[in-house]
């Protein structure tokens, strides 16, 4: 028993659905794991091409500046001035080279620099502007995704992906030189954990695209990249030929080169999903507002090197396919909610599809499983300290 009182089920393939609910265990989860020691990607650098190119993102809470300086760094800052607090940006994106804090006029440079104050000659004996950059948490990257963590202690960023590197590297153009196309941003109305546990076996049988566009071959695998229980999924397309329900079958048209592997997901703990299916390069960032509300920013991407013609149907995709109203995800908003509602009874969740024995952990599974996710589960079980129940 832990100190905010939850037994976990001794069974590897069941989870408490109290853990879905509470507000001590959310509470709980923003110490461990968003304030813990995970990274966090906030950003891709494509977002900002420009130099004094900014985003202003929230992390569980955490108000934060990405922004390309005139040399071209691009660095991740609290986003509050370093004289009082104030939320220095407002705006979730722009162009700027300085940033003044309105309550004091504080102004500060894309490097973080302190470069302006008045009346500073009032202040105390010895002040030096040096001593009063934009504070900064500790951030990485990985062709271009911008990890933040908000604990010191963290292990390294390549430590942290694992074996999700070859496949994220993929999934960012194989060489990170992306263009951002575009947004769509949602909230759910439910805990952050039922956005991320969406599994494999869902998909044909939710989503009534995937019946009609004959999408549910399950060729294909997916596998635990790490201690954090990353899930990385890949799997065949079948592409479609001939008559389809669509009124322009352009639209779900497959440009790659290989079938075989036209389908990728990765999912990094706790929150991140990046995935291509057909030409969509998608990449989610995803925070919980509360233990009742996530929210998700779906970004989409080209290639650098792709022509007019290949951006135009990436765009297209990208705006059809994905998303909170997308063609193949749309039953997701409302089966998130509806999970959150019956998580309120008492009981387990109980994963089945792709369990072969519930009393061991296993890490290699087919596409269209559920106990693909199963990994990810013990490691937050770990993290948070619960104790199973004895056999």
């Amino acid at each position: 028993m832990t100190e905010i009182g939850l037994t976990w089920p001794k069974n590897f393939n069941e989870v408490p659905k109290a853990a879905f609910t509470r507000k001590d265990i959310y509470a709980e989860e923003m110490k461990r794991i968003f304030f813990g020691q995970e990274w966090h990607p906030v950003a891709h650098e494509s977002e900002l091409p420009n130099p004094g190119d900014f985003k202003t993102f929230r992390l569980a809470g955490v108000p934060l500046l990405i922004a390309r300086d005139r040399e071209g760094v691009v660095r991740v800052f609290y986003n509050a001035c370093s004289h009082r607090g104030n939320q220095l940006e407002t705006a979730v994106m722009g162009n700027k080279t300085e940033f003044e804090c309105p309550y004091h006029r504080w102004l500060f440079d894309a490097k973080g620099d302190l470069v302006g104050c008045p009346n500073h000659r009032d202040f105390l004996p010895g002040f030096d502007k040096s001593d009063y950059p934009l504070a900064q948490p500790r951030f990485d990257s990985f062709y271009g995704l911008i990890f933040v963590t908000l604990s010191a202690e963290t292990e390294t960023l390549t430590e942290f992906l694992g074996d999700s590197q070859n496949t994220l590297r993929e999934l960012l153009g194989g060489d990170g030189r992306l263009k951002l196309l575009g947004y769509q941003k949602v909230r759910y109305d439910s805990n952050w954990k039922s956005y991320t546990d969406n599994d494999g076996y869902h998909a044909p049988l939710l989503h009534q695209a995937f019946k009609l566009l004959n999408w549910q071959g399950g060729k294909g695998r997916q596998f635990a990249a790490t201690k954090h229980g990353h899930i990385c999924f890949e799997s065949a397309l079948s592409v479609v030929s001939g008559p389809t329900v669509l009124k322009d079958a352009s639209l779900i048209a497959f440009k790659g080169q290989d079938p075989s592997v036209g389908s990728r997901i990765v999912s990094l703990f706790p929150t991140f999903v990046s995935t291509k299916h057909l030409d969509v390069i998608n990449l989610r960032f995803a925070t919980p507002v509360d233990e009742e509300t996530v929210e998700v920013h779906y970004a989409y991407f080209a290639h650098q090197d792709d022509d007019e013609d290949m951006v135009l149907h990436r765009l297209r995709q990208s705006s059809n396919l994905l998303g909170p109203c997308g063609l193949i995800s749309m039953e997701d908003a409302s089966i998130f909610h509806r999970i959150h509602i019956g998580n309120h009874t008492p009981g387990n969740a109980i994963f089945q599809k792709g369990v072969h024995d519930q009393s061991k952990l296993e890490s290699e599974f087919l596409q269209n499983d559920e106990s693909g996710n199963l990994p990810r589960w013990e490691y937050y079980r770990s993290v948070m300290g619960f104790e199973r129940a004895e056999a």
